[in-house]
């Protein structure tokens, strides 16, 4: 522990630094250019093995990917704002994926940690009472920003990386740091999932800030994740004179309205909560031209994988029988996607244990009832569990200036070197040789 808090000591500004530059440049999903090479140069200079972009990415697996217009003009910006051009061909075409892996030469399992890295969609507060304008780290990218701590996952990931490479004098087995993109609207993790990169993972963890939780307080096994299905609905009719020709017209704005009122007509499942949601409905040209065209974006949710499918099938009957009714077509594409997951007891119980050493964590729970959202990385816990491993989802509580996904948000940085320091000695006092029960 006294090893550990020397390096903290001197790695803390460092944390601080690193969080603020990536909230500075904050880049949404699939765009984290910048950020990336950011990240692989860290982890490069650090010595550990890096497997990138389309290596770690699979193509056909990733969900809600910007455009090649939208690509191309956030790669150029990022070469503008600094990016790194040694790393950041490896990331050209939306592939900002990174895995990083330390062997230490002797044997035992594969323990593996996630962070994300994206940011929202949305445009920073410029008020002069919200700090990361007020201190110069507020975003300089218009449209996003990060609210939701992804700045500070990816400094902690850099922060575990940097500390672990220190004591690996007392680790066994492989360490693997998963640098995630397009988190938000649960786009990235089933591309990385599909790539293989927790296939040979036997210990897998991934990690939040915030989401209500306490300050000081530890949640060592988040189990509140909705399984999730995000997909756009595009209906396209016939457009017509509305005065002169309606006859002649096949409504599109009208049916995607039906299906509105369908899709929330969906009944509730009895094993467990089951949510739908149109979040946006758009549709024509004129208020007297028939409208030709209509999109809805919609998301689907349910406690299980199971109550979750049974929504997304039913909205999906909705959904072609309303364009059916109205002589329209309708075309669904797959927006994202996240599962439910059960933390293993057994990590579970092991973070507990070793949470319960470190002072600065004043509480430690193995399970919250929190809001009820969704995380992808979800997809590489049910792989691992699938393969024969154990996964968790661990909280730090740290206080919030406002909510997730707001224009104020910010937290307060003394705990990324609280986080840091608890995935280290995760990793230092694991018992490599006899592993975790299952149970």
């Amino acid at each position: 522990m006294q090893e550990l808090d020397a390096i903290l000591n001197q790695l803390t500004p460092r944390l601080s630094q690193w969080r603020r530059d990536f909230h500075h440049y904050a880049e949404s999903g699939w765009v984290e250019f910048r950020t990336a090479t950011i990240v692989a140069e860290t982890l490069h200079q650090l010595g550990y093995q890096l497997a990138l972009g389309r290596d770690v990415v699979c193509a056909s697996a990733r969900m809600g990917v910007p455009d090649e217009a939208v690509l191309a003009r956030e790669y150029q910006r990022a070469q503008e704002q600094g990016a790194l051009p040694q790393w950041l061909p490896f990331f050209e075409g939306g592939f900002t994926g990174i895995v990083a892996t330390l062997d230490t030469g002797r044997p035992g399992p594969t323990l593996a940690w996630r962070v994300d890295m994206d940011a929202l969609d949305l445009d920073e507060s410029q008020q002069e009472n919200h700090l990361p304008h007020h201190s110069g780290f507020g975003s300089c990218n218009p449209g996003m920003m990060h609210a939701c701590a992804h700045d500070g996952h990816t400094a902690i990931g850099l922060g575990v990386a940097t500390a672990l490479k220190q004591l690996q004098s007392q680790l066994n087995g492989r360490i693997k740091l998963i640098f995630q993109p397009a988190e938000e609207g649960t786009r990235g993790a089933k591309a990385m999932t599909e790539a293989g990169v927790v296939d040979d993972v036997d210990y897998f963890i991934a990690t939040h800030l915030g989401t209500g939780v306490p300050a000081g307080e530890l949640v060592c096994g988040s189990n509140s994740f909705l399984a999730t299905t995000k997909f756009d609905a595009c209906f396209t009719g016939v457009a017509a004179h509305a005065g002169a020709a309606p006859e002649c017209g096949r409504n599109a704005l009208l049916a995607a309205a039906q299906a509105v009122l369908g899709l929330h007509s969906i009944a509730p499942h009895s094993g467990g909560a089951s949510r739908v949601n149109v979040g946006v409905l758009q549709g024509g040209s004129g208020r007297n031209v028939i409208p030709g065209q209509a999109v809805m974006k919609v998301e689907t949710r349910g406690a299980t994988n199971d109550i979750n499918e049974y929504v997304w099938q039913r909205a999906q009957a909705v959904v072609k029988a309303a364009a059916e009714m109205y002589g329209v077509e309708v075309g669904i594409t797959l927006m994202g996607a996240a599962q439910s997951s059960e933390p293993s007891p057994g990590l579970v119980r092991y973070v507990h244990q070793q949470a319960t050493q470190i002072p600065e964590l004043t509480s430690v729970v193995d399970s919250k009832n929190a809001p009820a959202g969704s995380e992808d990385a979800t997809f590489m816990m049910e792989r691992v569990k699938a393969h024969g491993g154990q996964a968790t989802y661990v909280i730090f509580g740290c206080d919030l200036s406002a909510g997730h996904h707001n224009e104020k948000f910010d937290f307060d940085e003394q705990v990324l070197a609280v986080a840091v320091k608890t995935h280290a000695m995760l990793a230092c006092n694991f018992p490599w040789k006899q592993g975790l029960a299952q149970s």
